[in-house]
């Protein structure tokens, strides 16, 4: 899916505790894994110590791109950070941070249906704490597709694949496009 080789580059948005990352790493890419979240990385670190070819950041999307001056062959989010940004936001600065014909793909829950555009939703902390706010983006996949083509990407795909047999009724939502420079 990322079309990738040993050597290459990749950037996992919102790595959690870095599994895909160190994966990458130990087939040879350089995989560079950022998180907002400082206990997420800590596991990824006790959880992959070692990695050759793994760095792991604390950072929110936007700004590490914006801050980055690393070309990647590939950019990719499962479930993370390219969900919870603003795809007008996100979207130049990931294609500004690909080489020619990279791959940016990602993956999150398929809109509820007639629930698109910015959603919010209140998650739980400790019980003398507010919940946090949590913004996502949800579109239905042609109107993903659409929106990566606008933003330069080409041979866009997007579509929900079924979830496993068992008790789950949700799918994945994938998304996949190439930097069209």
């Amino acid at each position: 899916m990322l079309n990738l080789n040993p050597g290459d580059r990749v950037l996992d948005l919102g790595c959690g505790s870095g599994g895909n990352a160190a994966h990458l790493a130990t087939l040879g890419m350089k995989s560079v894994g950022i998180d907002l979240s400082a206990k997420q990385l800590d596991k990824a670190r006790e959880r992959w110590p070692g990695v050759d070819g793994m760095e792991l950041h604390q950072a929110d999307a936007l700004t590490y791109l914006g801050d980055t001056f690393t070309i990647f062959d590939a950019v990719y989010s499962v479930f993370g950070a390219a969900w919870f940004t603003d795809p007008g936001l996100l979207l130049p600065m990931v294609h500004a941070n690909l080489k020619p014909g990279g791959v940016f793909a990602f993956s999150q829950r398929p809109p509820v249906e007639g629930c698109y555009g910015c959603q919010a939703s209140y998650i739980p902390r400790g019980p003398e704490e507010d919940p946090a706010v949590v913004k996502r983006w949800d579109y239905e996949p042609d109107v993903w597709a659409l929106i990566l083509k606008e933003h330069g990407f080409v041979d866009v795909s997007a579509s929900v694949l079924a979830p496993p047999a068992g008790s789950r009724r949700t799918g994945t939502l994938f998304v996949r496009g190439v930097e069209g420079r």
